[in-house]
């Protein structure tokens, strides 16, 4: 499997993309940054382009998004939501499923505790895929772990899917 992590922003949109296997293997990892001083439209233009050019570059197989947390500042949080949209519709126009981790089961998988800090997301990170120094920025951190978190989740979830009572009623 080769899955796209997104953590999404306005401003900073972090992506990492991932090949399963073990250690998991990174393959490419970045951010895509929009100017504050364009106005909303054409900054999720810039973002919708940004994204469009690393799926056509890497051609990942799926993409995984980390939702929105609850945010005190109502305006971040919808430059946030703006922004995962525009992922998800650059992801359903290459026709790729999109598949939205909450913080906390992204925090759970990568470090075992779903209040894990950042710093101890990013040294996880670091020592699943092997990496000499923790990824920067902190957005390519958190979509590394949006994708790891994918490459862990997604076979229990196919096997759910692929029974035959759905996982309903166990």
């Amino acid at each position: 499997m080769f899955v796209l992590g997104i953590d999404p922003g306005l401003s900073v949109t972090g992506y990492g993309l991932l090949r399963s296997g073990y250690p998991p293997m990174g393959v490419a990892a970045g951010v895509i940054r929009t100017d504050p001083d364009m106005t909303m439209t054409e900054r999720l233009v810039e973002l919708a382009e940004g994204l469009r050019q690393v799926l056509g570059d890497h051609q990942p197989d799926s993409v995984a998004i980390e939702t929105v947390f609850t945010n005190r500042n109502r305006r971040t949080a919808m430059s946030v939501v703006r922004a995962s949209g525009v992922a998800m519709l650059v992801a359903g126009e290459a026709g790729l499923p999109v598949t939205e981790y909450p913080p906390t089961q992204v925090k759970l998988a990568v470090a075992g505790d779903g209040a894990a800090g950042k710093r101890e997301v990013m040294e996880m990170v670091s020592r699943i895929l092997r990496l000499s120094e923790p990824p920067r920025p902190a957005d390519v951190t958190d979509a590394l772990a949006v994708a790891l978190c994918h490459l862990r989740a997604a076979p229990l979830t196919g096997a759910i899917s692929a029974s035959p009572a759905g996982g309903a009623g166990r």
